[in-house]
């Protein structure tokens, strides 16, 4: 197992409703030290957390968090406003209930216009897999491919569930080859994070990995 390998594939994440600026500047800290991919924290703390990194960490936001059913408008605004701010990727929410209905084109268009509003930074799109069918998610990978985006992402982490082997495994069979994929939401520790590398997901988003290294450092790291 590669731990520093495993690190650099990981979004260092902190999205609690009560997180301060303390709490953010420590997992910037840790992201720094671990050289993680990015910090993933809430859109308020952007243009400090990036004013504090600089170019040393990757700053992540997230919008239409955590529920998705924010109008179109809003979600591009809040993208503009992150980027604007200094946000390196993005990760939206999709509107699950507009894909439900079988308003893929919708979605799609929402997913193409968030990418445009990026300006050539990194968009993943959270598809919330513990809230759909399998054929609700085969059909979100061929949209996230059609529209252009960068990952694929399993989960927000505030819905019933995260992300499975199951679901990283339908994810990397059914997307476009340019397509990531970002699993987020109750992966465990190293071994966990590893297996959901072997199953090609290229990002992780978690906050224990890095607690997991610290509580190995002693012992060899």
């Amino acid at each position: 197992m590669d731990v520093k390998n495993i690190l650099s594939k990981c979004d260092h994440t902190l999205l609690g409703q009560a997180a301060t600026w303390e709490q953010i500047k420590k997992i910037c800290d840790e992201g720094m030290q671990y050289s993680t991919a990015s910090v993933c924290i809430p859109p308020s703390y952007v243009k400090q957390a990036k004013e504090y990194v600089g170019e040393k960490l990757a700053i992540c936001t997230v919008i239409g968090f955590p529920n998705g059913y924010n109008t179109t408008a809003v979600k591009v605004f809040e993208t503009a406003d992150a980027i604007a701010n200094g946000a390196d990727e993005i990760d939206m929410v999709i509107n699950i209930g507009l894909l439900k209905a079988g308003c893929d084109t919708q979605v799609c268009d929402e997913i193409r216009q968030i990418k445009k509003a990026c300006g050539g930074k990194i968009l993943k799109v959270i598809i919330e897999t513990c809230l759909l069918t399998e054929e609700e998610k085969v059909r979100m990978c061929k949209i996230v491919t059609e529209a252009g985006a960068d990952y694929i992402k399993t989960s927000t982490g505030f819905s019933t569930a995260g992300a499975t082997l199951a679901d990283v495994k339908l994810m990397r069979e059914n997307v476009g080859a340019e397509v990531k994929v970002k699993a987020a939401g109750g992966i465990s520790g190293l071994e966990d994070a590893q297996n959901f590398l072997d199953l090609g997901a290229e990002r992780l988003g978690t906050s224990r990995v890095v607690k997991a290294v610290q509580g190995i450092e002693g012992k060899g790291y």
